[in-house]
């Protein structure tokens, strides 16, 4: 995308695909009040977990930029539930052993979790579901990481950043964290 907010020809594919979906730019959802509100919840809830924190950038150190990404959420009947925006970093411009040292996400195999519930079942445990709202979002991060403030929602212009204390969404050590 150019600054102009002016889509690329290489972007122009995802017009056909999402053009009455989703918006791909911050330029786009912005015309939208409850774009605005997602965007709004979402930051709120970065805050309230005290995932960041606004300062100078330190000399010799290297911000990361973020970016909105925008879902809707639909019920089984096709009616719109819920408008999403979730801040991501981007983290593809993160370089190994300067920003990061290593990629590492504990997952449990499949094949594990039916054991687990075999022997809850066989044992008369009682077994609940849950689904935990901005996991990525409470690791505590090992690194300083600075990130841009996001657009549209700038507290200080071009002097302040934030030093990231705990993960978001796009970070290479975010599975970790």
């Amino acid at each position: 995308m150019t600054d102009e907010g002016e889509l690329l020809p290489s972007e122009e594919v995802h017009i056909a695909l999402f053009a009455d979906i989703e918006p791909i730019s911050f330029a786009q959802a912005v015309k939208e009040r409850k774009r605005i509100e997602a965007m709004k919840e979402e930051l709120q809830s970065i805050e309230k977990n005290g995932t960041w924190e606004l300062v100078k950038l330190p000399k010799g150190k290297k911000v990361i930029g973020v970016k909105w990404v925008y879902k809707v959420k639909h019920k089984p009947n096709g009616e719109i539930a819920k408008y999403k925006a979730r801040l991501v970093e981007k983290g593809f411009l993160q370089r190994k052993g300067i920003d990061y040292t290593e990629v590492f996400a504990p997952v449990a195999r499949l094949e594990t979790i039916r054991m687990i519930v075999a022997a809850a079942c066989n044992i008369g445990w009682s077994m609940y579901q849950m689904d935990v709202k901005f996991a990525f979002l409470n690791g505590y991060l090992e690194e300083e990481v600075y990130t841009l403030q996001p657009p549209g929602f700038e507290k200080e212009k071009q002097e302040k950043v934030y030093m990231l204390r705990k993960a978001l969404y796009g970070l290479k050590q975010s599975p970790r964290a």
